[in-house]
C-alpha cells in the first residue's frame, strides 16, 4: 500500500477535485490538497471511477502470448468443451503461472483492481492450475487482488480422485469452493451439492457455483442449492455464476426464485451473455440482490472472445439489460466496480473517504460516455500504487 495525491480529477461525473491516498484508503477528496510529503500526479481532467472488479475469469486458460488458436470445436455440447480445453492444455504444455500473468495483467492495463478466478481441479491437471495462479497472486499483490474459486470444470463426482484434490486446494489456499452444474455435468445432484456444501463447511469457505442449466431444471439445482445454504446457516456465503435459469420467460416463477435468493443473501455474477438467456439486473435490484459481473474465459479454446476489459464488460450488461438512461448505465458500470466487491464480499470500491484507494483514470466527456466507447485509461491506481498508465502495466508480462 501506498501514498499518492491525484491533482486535478474529475470525480466521476463532478467538479474537479484532488484525491488523497494515504496507507493504500482514500484519506481526502477536495480541491487544492497539499501534501508535500507525497508522491503527485496529475489528472489534467480526466474522469476518475473506481476500480474496476472483474468478479468472474478464469486466468489458467488463457491463450494468450501464443499463436492464433483455430476453433474446431465452436458452440458444441459442454462436455466436448471441457474436453477439448483439457487435451489442449496437455498438448500445448500450457504453464498456469505465466498464462495468468498475461491475462491478469492484461486486465490491470484496463483497470482491474479486483479479480476472482475460477482455477481448474482434475485428476489430469491436478494441483498445478492452482499453484500457477497462486503464484501470480503472490508476485502481483502490489497490483492486483487475486480471488481463487477451487473449480471442478470437468466433473466431481464423474472423476474419482476430483473431490479428495478439492480437499487439498482448499488447503493449500484457494479461498472459495467452486461447483459446476450438479445435474447437467455430473448428473449426481445431490452427490455433487452434498461434496462441495461438505468442503465449505469443511474449510469455512464459501462457494461459488457455475450453474449454466437452463429453464426448469437450472431451477431444480438453485433450489437444491438454496435449501443446503439455508440448512448449514450459510446465509450470505454462496455465490452462483451464470444463473442461467433466471432468465426463463416464467415470471411468477423467477419471482420467488429471487425472494428466496435474497432472503439468503445469495449473490449472482454474470457476463451478460448474449446467446443465453441472464438474470436481468432490474429484477435482481428489485430484490436487493447483490450482483458481479465478470469476462468469463478470455480468447481460449473456448472461444476467440474477450480482451479482460470490465469497462467493456460494463457497456454489455448495459446492452444486454436494455439500459439507455445515464444512470442506468451508471448502474452497469457499479456492478463493474463497487457493486462487484460487495458481491465478493470485499470492501466496496467508491471515491469516497475510507474506500480503498483503488481507482482509474478515464479519458472522456462523462462517465456513461466512457463506458460506452471503453474510454482510454489514463492511469490505474490500486491501493496508492501507480499499476498502469497510458494503458500499458508498469510490470511486464512474462
Amino acid at each position: 500500500m501506498s501514498n499518492l495525491l491525484i491533482k486535478n480529477a474529475r470525480i466521476l461525473d463532478g467538479d474537479a477535485a484532488d484525491i488523497l491516498i494515504r496507507n493504500g484508503a482514500i484519506a481526502k477528496i477536495a480541491p487544492g490538497i497539499a501534501a508535500p510529503d507525497v508522491a503527485t500526479e496529475d489528472a489534467g481532467g480526466s474522469i476518475a471511477i473506481p476500480g474496476l472488479v472483474d468478479a468472474h475469469t478464469h486466468l489458467d486458460k488463457s491463450l494468450l502470448g501464443w499463436p492464433w488458436y483455430k476453433n474446431d470445436v465452436g458452440g458444441a455440447s459442454l462436455t466436448a468443451m471441457i474436453e477439448n480445453e483439457r487435451n489442449m492444455k496437455t498438448r500445448l504444455g500450457l504453464d498456469p503461472h505465466v498464462q495468468s500473468m498475461r491475462h491478469a495483467l492484461k486486465s490491470v492495463a484496463f483497470g482491474a483492481t479486483l479479480i476472482r478466478s475460477h482455477v481448474d481441479i482434475d485428476t489430469e491437471g491436478r494441483l498445478r492450475a492452482l499453484e500457477g495462479v497462486l503464484e501470480t497472486a503472490e508476485r502481483l499483490a502490489d497490483v492486483v487482488e487475486i480471488e481463487t474459486v477451487a473449480f471442478p470444470q470437468s466433473g466431481l463426482m464423474i472423476r474419482e480422485g476430483t473431490v479428495e484434490l478439492m480437499d487439498q486446494a482448499l488447503a493449500m489456499g484457494a479461498d472459495l469452493v467452486g461447483g459446476l452444474d450438479p445435474c447437467g455435468v455430473d448428473r449426481d445432484p445431490k452427490g455433487h451439492l452434498d461434496a462441495i456444501f461438505g468442503l465449505a463447511e469443511k474449510h469455512g469457505k464459501g462457494i461459488d457455483i457455475h450453474l449454466h442449466e437452463r429453464g426448469e431444471l437450472g431451477m431444480f439445482s438453485m433450489e437444491m442449492i438454496l435449501d443446503r445454504a439455508e440448512a448449514l446457516g450459510m446465509k450470505g456465503l454462496v455465490t452462483i455464476s451464470h444463473a442461467f435459469c433466471l432468465g426463463m420467460p416464467d415470471h411468477l416463477r423467477v419471482e420467488a426464485m429471487l425472494a428466496r435468493l435474497a432472503a439468503l443473501d445469495v449473490r449472482i455474477m454474470t457476463t451478460a451473455p448474449t446467446s443465453s438467456p441472464a438474470p436481468m439486473v432490474k429484477q435482481l435490484d428489485a430484490h436487493g440482490i447483490k450482483i458481479g459481473a465478470g469476462n468469463d474465459g478470455i480468447q481460449d479454446t473456448w472461444g476467440p472472445y474477450g480482451n479482460g476489459d470490465m469497462l467493456e464488460r460494463a457497456k454489455f450488461v448495459g446492452l444486454r439489460n436494455n439500459l439507455r438512461m445515464d444512470v442506468e448505465v451508471k448502474r452497469a458500470l457499479d456492478i463493474c466496480t463497487g457493486g462487484g466487491a460487495e458481491a465478493m464480499a470485499k470492501p466496496r470500491r467508491a471515491l469516497e473517504v475510507g474506500a480503498p484507494g483503488d481507482l482509474v483514470l478515464v479519458d472522456g466527456e462523462t462517465v456513461v460516455q466512457a463506458v460506452v466507447t471503453h474510454a482510454p485509461r489514463r492511469l490505474v491506481v490500486k491501493g496508492g500504487h501507480v499499476t498502469a498508465r497510458d494503458g500499458r502495466t508498469l510490470v511486464g508480462a512474462p
